[in-house]
């Protein structure tokens, strides 16, 4: 593969959890020479990936090759691609794909695709007799700066985004952003959405160096995109290592979520709005709602949006509008959001870009006014 030529050595992140701490390597051309680094980390050389159909097609040979390189017998699990995976169907077939392939508690599964994959093959591990580890290879910019990180696995309901499943750290990440040169332009650009999440919420300086390297990051500069990978999982598994089951402070990485997930749901969970197009609204709306109520400066919410407008996302409802229920309606589906205490919606805001909050029983009434008045904001 081209990107075998370019190898680096990785960073490490380390996530700081005691007996159940883990790194996070990350590097350029890493995926050919995986099996020498996983073999350590496996009890007998036997393992099994899961994947989706996208990613098999790109690079699940390469990936079996360094396994087989390094002696070690695998199973492929290959799933549909999309938010319908993770599904109560799709994780029984999981499961029943490891217990047929072998996989015992001492052993290793590999989540290897974006967050869909981590998420439900991380969940499927978890529940595996009793707990399996799991080693995750995220190949997307929004699974290797979020979701491979911090032990959220779980399956959506139709009730709400990632409502049922368990917190089931990896044994190890390895993210190679040379998979990041093969993503579409706007699975790189909802992947990003993340990563200026991480500026956002708590971190004004590296906001800035978004701003100013955005157009390196998306031309495929090499050193840029490590930079914004590296930053974003030294922030997240700084708060990971903080508050890991997200009763405290791990909830500031939920911002733009409450509204964004509503977003997913009212559209489907399909390919209309992804999640991070959903996160970059949801975003947008919580700086403007912060404005509203007094929270922080006027101009925050469109310097935010100008941003994420700039990298291709979405900054409004527009393109949506057809599919929203009403904004009471929609705030039924935010009160399933996993934050919410007593029935009461618990909303992530801003103070401005680089200081995110937890604002708790939030006044409903306050918040249809504000999806009214947004729903025709263009």
């Amino acid at each position: 593969m081209k990107h075998a030529e370019m190898v680096t050595e990785p960073s490490k992140v380390h996530v700081s959890l005691g007996e159940r701490s883990y790194d996070i390597a990350i590097g350029h051309g890493l995926l050919p020479g995986l099996g020498a680094r996983i073999a350590p980390l496996l009890s007998r050389p036997l393992t099994a990936i899961v994947t989706d159909e996208n990613v098999a097609t790109r690079h699940l040979q390469a990936l079996e090759d360094s396994l087989r390189a390094a002696g070690i017998k695998t199973t492929a699990i290959i799933l549909p691609p999309g938010e319908a995976t993770k599904s109560f169907d799709k994780l029984a077939e999981v499961c029943d794909s490891l217990l047929a392939a072998s996989i015992e508690r001492r052993d290793r599964v590999i989540a290897f695709g974006g967050g869909v994959i981590g998420d439900l093959a991380g969940f499927a591990a978890a529940i595996l007799r009793r707990g399996v580890g799991f080693i995750q290879i995220p190949t997307t910019l929004l699974a290797q700066v979020d979701s491979s990180v911090g032990g959220k696995t779980g399956i959506n309901s139709r009730h709400g985004k990632n409502l049922i499943g368990s917190f089931h750290q990896p044994v190890a990440v390895f993210a190679d952003t040379a998979l990041l040169e093969t993503l579409p332009r706007r699975e790189l650009a909802a992947g990003y959405a993340e990563v200026v999440k991480y500026g956002a919420l708590g971190d004004a300086g590296f906001f800035r160096w978004l701003e100013e390297s955005v157009d390196g990051i998306f031309g495929g500069n090499a050193a840029l995109r490590g930079r914004a990978v590296e930053v974003s999982c030294l922030a997240k598994a700084r708060i990971v290592a903080e508050d890991e089951t997200e009763t405290g402070v791990r909830a500031l990485l939920n911002l733009g979520h409450t509204f964004g997930h509503a977003l997913e749901a009212a559209t489907g969970y399909s390919s209309r709005l992804l999640h991070g197009e959903a996160v970059a609204i949801g975003m947008v709306q919580a700086a403007r709602f912060s404005e509203a109520e007094g929270h922080c400066p006027q101009g925050t919410a469109d310097r935010l949006a100008r941003h994420l407008a700039r990298a291709g996302l979405p900054v409004s409802t527009a393109n949506i509008a057809d599919a929203l229920p009403s904004p009471p309606a929609l705030l039924e589906i935010m009160r399933q959001d996993k934050k919410s205490v007593g029935g009461k919606l618990t909303l992530i805001l801003l103070r401005g870009i680089g200081e995110a909050f937890i604002a708790r029983n939030v006044d409903e009434r306050r918040i249809v006014a504000f999806l009214e008045e947004d729903r025709t904001r263009r």
